[in-house]
This record gives structure tokens, sequence and C-alpha cells, in this order.
């Protein structure tokens, strides 16, 4: 294959524009509607395939619609009667093609193997390259190969002004009535290098072909020709006239200031002028590359603006804030600190109490175990075992879920195109939220491994007080029972004025007493401590199962929109 001459600064930057609309189009599907992503993708192809062949030959379309005259002006251009114009309508069907082989496609005579010489696609033909892999690319089987002095007219000498590596196109009609015939043209529209728009006086304002041609042609004025055909049937006032007007429409068809000729096939005015153009394109071999990277930016274009505007991190980590707090609620965690502070209460009670009174509190269950958390809970070695007695999560609780897990995509796609956040929505489900939220509450450590050190203290304490209580008991028992038997009674110490064992006794209980109150308040204290505690793991447990369930699976979401938005702009730069 010939190698491709490039303009200044379209090579790697053409090629890494098409990568990055490539990768626009992969991060985007299944988020984008295929309205918008199945012509980007169409463009990466066409782009490919293009720049994959001959850039030695500048492929140039005469468009435009039924008795503009195209067949006549392609054979002007030609200097040959190769098109057949006629009355009947639809003249033209199938595209055909007038070559002028590029220099290095000339023998040393500067001849062509073949000179005006029509020929059907075949294997062979296939298989040669240059202008011929080209066409049978753009599917156009009827091609004349011509001398270089077949490009200019009988006035016309070889070797001046004749345009070499050109590919002319004659077109079926826009507005054929046969379907077929407007298909094929559309396609070729998208897919050559260099449209030259033939209108005539009397159609060149036709709103079809300004709205649904030109318009989508904004990006690409610097690939597109309007050429006013049949100017020999006005006057040059009128010819002016219309020349302007058609200057006018184009800009408001966003075209700016894109060339405007006016030729007549049948006259020859003109048509020198038109010739001198496409042997100027020709000859900067630049149409295909400006065609492909105009072709990139508006496909990029409709890509970023389908992609919305990005959504700010300080919305989503919020939302994130927010959704932690309502499945908190929706699993039962307030439940939960409630439980941990009562059992802590209740533990501390059974360890510091009153030893004559503390069997009563443990004979009261324990809150945690109630709801089958707590030390020694659970399947060893098989978390996702283990469940808790919490209420289910019934639909009350799914309800609260979803809504909440909605609410967070919706904020943290906030700006997002609807497509982008539906994808969010289905892969960050509230399915099976329950049961992940109850397994974090049943792994989550919300009894101390080892008991404080000042239930020890003050459990020895009460049995060192209630020692002093047994004394005195078995003291004040003993002097009965000597006075009992009328024994002599021994003499019975005193302090501050009261018999040592009855001393002994009542201050067992009075302290045993203050050091149970003190160890409920301490105790109570504590529980709050635990509660705060518990509170703490259980959330990080939630954010845990939101972070794996809802948060991942909407951070991958946001991160394939920043990378589609990251490569569009690059392709649309």
């Amino acid at each position: 294959m010939t190698a491709r001459r490039r303009s200044p600064g379209s090579g790697l930057d053409l090629a890494a524009r098409i990568e990055a609309l490539d990768d626009a189009v992969v991060a985007a599907r299944g988020r984008l509607p295929l309205t918008v992503l199945e012509p980007a993708a169409d463009v990466v192809a066409r782009a490919r395939a293009r720049m994959a062949l001959s850039g030695e030959y500048t492929v140039v379309a005469l468009a435009g619609s039924t008795g503009s005259g195209k067949s006549s002006l392609f054979n002007s251009l030609a200097g040959a009667d190769l098109a057949v114009p006629g009355v009947r309508r639809p003249t033209t069907g199938q595209a055909m093609a007038a070559v002028w082989p590029a220099p290095t496609a000339l023998d040393s005579s500067g001849v062509p193997a073949r000179l005006a010489e029509p020929f059907a696609r075949s294997a062979a033909n296939t298989r040669r390259g240059g202008a011929h892999a080209l066409l049978d690319w753009l599917e156009v089987d009827q091609r004349h190969v011509l001398a270089g002095a077949a490009a200019g007219s009988e006035q016309q000498p070889a070797g001046e002004g004749v345009a070499t590596g050109l590919v002319l196109l004659d077109l079926p009609d826009h507005d054929s009535v046969e379907t077929a015939h407007r298909v094929r043209a559309e396609r070729l529209y998208e897919r050559v290098d260099l449209l030259v728009w033939v209108v005539d006086p009397q159609k060149y304002a036709d709103a079809a072909l300004h709205v649904r041609y030109l318009r989508p042609l904004a990006a690409h004025a610097d690939v597109v020709v309007l050429v006013l055909n049949h100017a020999d049937r006005l006057n040059p006032e009128e010819r002016a006239g219309c020349l302007a007007d058609l200057a006018r429409l184009a800009a408001q068809d966003g075209l700016g200031t894109v060339p405007v000729l006016a030729t007549s096939a049948r006259t020859g005015a003109g048509v020198a002028e038109l010739r001198e153009r496409l042997a100027e394109a020709a000859d900067r071999r630049a149409a295909a590359t400006d065609r492909v990277r105009a072709d990139v930016r508006t496909a990029a274009g409709s890509v970023l603006a389908a992609c919305g505007a990005a959504p700010a991190p300080v919305v989503e980590r919020h939302a994130r804030a927010r959704l932690v707090d309502e499945l908190e609620v929706a699993a039962g965690i307030p439940a939960v600190v409630e439980a941990v502070r009562r059992s802590a209460v209740r533990r501390a009670h059974v360890a510091t109490g009153w030893p004559p009174t503390r069997w009563l509190a443990s004979m009261r269950a324990d809150p945690l175990r109630r709801l089958g958390l707590g030390a020694g809970r659970g399947t060893p070695g098989r978390p996702d075992l283990s469940r808790t007695s919490l209420p289910p999560f019934g639909p009350v609780a799914r309800s609260r879920a979803s809504s909440a897990v909605r609410a967070y995509c919706d904020a943290a796609m906030s700006g997002a195109p609807d497509a982008w956040v539906l994808s969010a929505r289905s892969r960050a489900t509230a399915v099976g939220l329950g049961d992940a939220l109850d397994q974090a509450v049943a792994g989550a450590a919300l009894v101390a491994a080892r008991p404080p050190v000042w239930w020890r203290a003050l459990r020895w304490l009460q049995w060192a007080l209630l020692g002093l209580v047994g004394v005195g008991l078995v003291w004040l028992g003993l002097l009965a029972g000597v006075s009992y038997a009328r024994l002599p009674e021994p003499t019975t110490p005193t302090w501050w004025g009261l018999p040592v064992p009855t001393t002994l006794a009542a201050c067992g209980v009075v302290m045993g007493v203050l050091v149970a109150l003190a160890g409920r308040v301490l105790g109570a204290l504590g529980a709050r401590r635990a509660a705060t505690r518990a509170r703490r793991h259980l959330r990080l447990g939630v954010e845990v199962v939101v972070g794996e369930r809802v948060v991942d699976p909407v951070s991958a979401e946001l991160l394939a929109l920043a990378q589609c938005r990251d490569a569009a702009q690059r392709a649309a730069a």
C-alpha cells in the first residue's frame, strides 16, 4: 500500500483522537443510549478503515438532488462522457468513480495502465491497493481510470493544472424516489473525504437539504464545497443574488464561509475553478484527515454532551454518610446499641453488686443474648453463617433501605445522564442488603474480651465486706449462744461505744450497699462507653457493607463516567 502523506500535526494526534473516542464509547457501553453510541462507534470504525487505506488519494463526491446536474458536471470535470444524464428520474442509481492516478501509480511515461476503461469489482482488484482498495471499501463498482491529460478539458494541456491522486464520485440523488438509492448515497456521504454539494437555482434553499444534510456538517466546513449549477440559466444579477443567498443559508447552517461556486456544465462556466479546487485538495492530501478529524470531533462532542455535568465529590461523601445513617436504622443498630448498654449494666451489677442480692440480677436474661449477640455466639470460622435474632428485614425495612440506596445513587450521580443514573441504581441494588447487614451486626465486637479491672477490684472488696459481715454475725451468734447457755459472758470489745461484732456486721452491710451503689454508677458510665464503642464498631460494619454493596458499584459508574468524559474531551478538543 502506498505510504500515506500526512498534514503537519495530524499523525499521532488524529490516531490518539480516534483511540480516545473508542475509549469513550467502551466506557459508556450499556450506560448511554445506543442512539449516541452507535454513531460514535461507526465513526471509530470508519476512521480506522479510512486511515488504513491509501492516503495518496482524495475521494471527492458530487452530491445533490434530482435534476441538479451532478452527472453532467461529473462528465465536465472528467473531460469524458462517463455518466449518462437523462430526463427520466432518478437518473443516477449507482455511484460512479473517475480516478486520476497518484504519481506512484503511473508508469515512466506518466500514463496509467488503463485509460478511461471501466471495470467491475473482482478478486484481483480487491487485492490491488491504492484507489482500488479505497473504492472496494466504498463499494463503488463502476470505475474509470483517467490519464493525467483527461483531468482537464480539451483546452487544458496535459501536465498543467492536472489532478493526480483524485477519486471523483457521482452519487445517487439524496431525494431519489428509490429508497435504495438514498441509502446508498447517504452511506457514501459518511465515507468520502470531500463533499461537493451541487444545487440548482430552483432548489438550493430546500429545507430538506439544509436541515437533514448541511446542518449536521457544521463541523465539516473544511471538507464541504457548495456549487450552484445551471448558472447559465440566470443573468448576472440573479446569479450574484443566488450565490449570496446560498452563502447566507450556509452560514445559518453553521458552515461559516464555506466556498460557494457557480458552474454550468453546459457552457463550462466555473468548471475550471471547481477543477482547480479539487486538484488543490488532491495535491494537499489533507481532506481525508480533515474529514476524519471532523467526524471524530463531532461524535465525541455528542458523547460528551450525553455525559452531562461531572458529579461533585463533596455531594457523594455527604450522600454516603446519609446512606449509612439510614441503613443503621433499617438494620436495627439503635436497638443493638441499647441492648449493649443494658447488657453492660447487667454484667456490671452481677460483678460488683452486693453478693446476697446480686444473684437476682443474674436471673434476668441478658439483652444481647436475646438478640443472638455477645461473646460465644455465632459459628466459629464461618462469619457468613452468623445470624442474629433481630427482627427480619421486613417490607418496611426493605423499603427504607431501597429508598436510601436510590437517594444515594441520585445524589452521587447528580448531573449525570438519566441512563447512567439508572445503570448505577441497577448495580447498587438493595437485594440481599438485609442479610449482609445482619452478618455485619453478628460479626461486630460488641463485648470487651476482658472485663474492666475495677470490676474485679469491687468484686473482691464486696467479698471482703461480706466477710466482715460474716465475722460480725458469727461473733454475735456466739455471744447469743453463750448467753442462752447461761455461761459466763466474755468481755466484748467496743469501738466508739459500740460492740465490735455489731460494728463489723453493720459496717459490712452499709459499706457493701455503698460499694454496690458506686458500682452501679460506674457501671452506668462504663455501659455508655461500651454502647458508644459498639455503635462505632457497628457503624464500621455497616460502612463495609455499604461500600461493597452500594458505594463500590456506584464508584465504578462514577469512574466510568469520568473516563468517558475525559476520553470524549480529548477526542473533541
